[in-house]
């Protein structure tokens, strides 16, 4: 073979690989997308469900590529940095189950201080003479969302068919919380054993007062803790912006050179343990 022939072979081959490796490429971006636009269905239609929120999963399918693609980009613009873009590149794939988790928990915490004065009108209700099922009727019709929301859910599944226990089951799932465990544990017992369940639910709703009287003590005499975790993890990020504004050139290394985005990546992992730490220290369980 001539010096040009070979020149030929090796382009075409240099071609027919180049080809299949965007081929490859291609075809492990849509899986990937694939994948994660189940993973977003799945969350549409079963976490978001849950809350209640109903939004078309197609939606934040396009949202959230258009985060990938977007966010990176301005990040580079903006910093240079391929730390903070690997970062940025990373920030839509774990903002929505950390969004998904802060809306169950504020829920969670909302149904909570609501669930004493519905065990006093569920009481009221079983005094005045009516049935459980009439009790919860009434909670629905006359008290305010999420606690309307999930015993209005219980009580549709049990004209469907289902067993109060089975329904009540399936609620304490929706509601992993220590007052709804309380509250359904004292439901099964007052059934088993004929007790007087509006006693039980006064009582039981005057613990849960009291456990919140607590809560919010300690959430109060622990604020100043947390507010000053805050302020620790934030000054030397804070003071990093202000010398880099004063003294560019000094800082330039910490943002444009390898050794700087070592030390960042340090930086950033240390006051993330020590932002952990303090939480943790400032988180008290009643």
């Amino acid at each position: 073979m001539s010096k040009t022939e070979i020149l030929i072979l090796i382009g075409v081959t240099g071609f027919v690989a180049v080809v299949l490796i965007l081929l490859m490429l291609y075809q492990a971006l849509g899986l990937g997308a694939r994948w994660q636009k189940e993973k977003l269905k799945e969350t549409a239609q079963r976490d978001l469900a849950d809350l209640f929120v109903f939004i078309d999963y197609n939606k934040l399918a396009v949202v959230q590529f258009a985060a990938y693609l977007i966010l990176p980009v301005i990040i580079w613009i903006a910093t240079g940095n391929p730390i903070f873009t690997a970062i940025g590149l990373a920030v839509p794939f774990v903002a929505p189950k950390m969004v998904v988790s802060r809306m169950r928990k504020r829920r969670l915490k909302q149904f909570v201080s609501q669930f004493p004065d519905a065990m006093m009108m569920m009481a009221a209700s079983l005094r005045a003479g009516t049935s459980i099922a009439v009790a919860l009727e009434n909670l629905v019709n006359e008290s305010k969302p999420p606690i309307n929301q999930e015993f209005a859910l219980m009580l549709r599944a049990q004209r469907l068919g289902l067993s109060f226990e089975d329904s009540l089951k399936d609620m304490e799932k929706r509601l992993p919380v220590q007052e709804f465990m309380m509250f359904s544990a004292g439901l099964r017992i007052a059934r088993e054993t004929g007790g007087n369940l509006a006693d039980m639910l006064e009582s039981l709703a005057d613990t849960i007062y009291r456990k919140m009287q607590v809560e919010g003590k300690i959430e109060s005499l622990t604020a100043q803790g947390k507010v000053q975790g805050v302020v620790m993890a934030g000054l030397p990020l804070f003071l990093m912006l202000v010398l880099d504004i004063m003294e560019p050139r000094a800082m330039h290394p910490l943002f444009h050179t390898l050794t700087g985005w070592i030390v960042l990546t340090i930086i950033g992992f240390m006051e993330f343990m020590g932002w952990l730490g303090i939480r943790r220290i400032t988180s008290i369980d009643v």
